[in-house]
């Protein structure tokens, strides 16, 4: 499968459903996110081994979540898990030139080779920071969105608590049996929205899994 048919059997199953996440998705090359043996694999819509434990997501899951969140030109986003950088690019493609990724990994080689791989590609709208990301990244805080590309035990409250007013987090919440929480902050209020069963790997951090 190429590019353009993988895109098509997206929209056809409903995962793009606005202009802005076809084009991110049509615009960010995954082969450059996946490991040299794998490049061949690169338009098939599944999650791919990156080595260290950790997967790129499959490429549904990252326009569900694109479309969920409805990043919007000029926020500021925060992502949980750069893994290989690729959603962060997908993401970097709808926040535009005067939006800003930042992206939170834990394991410093997979932080390392993301920042170079962002770069080489012209994202220089992305940083890549190493750290505990179920703590988020108070320095740059507060975020028009956030979100977390691992499961959590529950959702973190230093995440809610980075959020902007009016700003949406989705986090996948569970060990086992995960589900996908959209998490909207209005005022003293926090809805929470589930958005269906879902497989991540495990948040590891203070607010995550130890």
């Amino acid at each position: 499968m190429d590019k353009v048919e993988l895109i098509n059997k997206l929209i056809n199953e409903g995962y793009i459903r606005s202009e802005r996440v076809k084009k991110a998705l049509l615009k960010v090359p995954r082969e450059e996110f996946v490991p040299e043996h794998l490049k061949d694999y690169a338009y098939i819509d599944s999650p791919l081994e990156i080595g260290y434990g950790q997967t790129i997501s499959a490429p549904h899951m990252v326009a569900l979540m694109s479309e969920l969140l409805d990043i919007k030109p000029g926020m500021k986003v925060l992502e949980i898990g750069t893994g290989s950088g690729y959603h962060a690019a997908v993401t970097a493609e709808l926040v535009g030139k005067d939006g800003l990724v930042v992206s939170v990994e834990r394991i410093p080689e997979l932080a390392k080779k993301a920042e170079e791989r962002l770069k080489k590609l012209g994202y220089d709208d992305v940083i890549v920071v190493v750290g505990d990301g179920s703590l988020g990244y108070k320095p740059l805080a507060p975020y028009d969105r956030i979100y977390v590309t691992a499961a959590a035990p529950k959702i973190p409250k230093s995440l809610i608590e980075q959020l902007k007013d009016g700003g949406k987090l989705l986090v996948p919440v569970g060990r086992y049996m995960q589900k996908l929480m959209l998490v909207e902050k209005k005022g003293d209020e926090i809805i929470v929205k589930d958005c269906g069963y879902v497989s991540f790997v495990p948040l590891i951090g203070e607010e995550g899994f130890r």
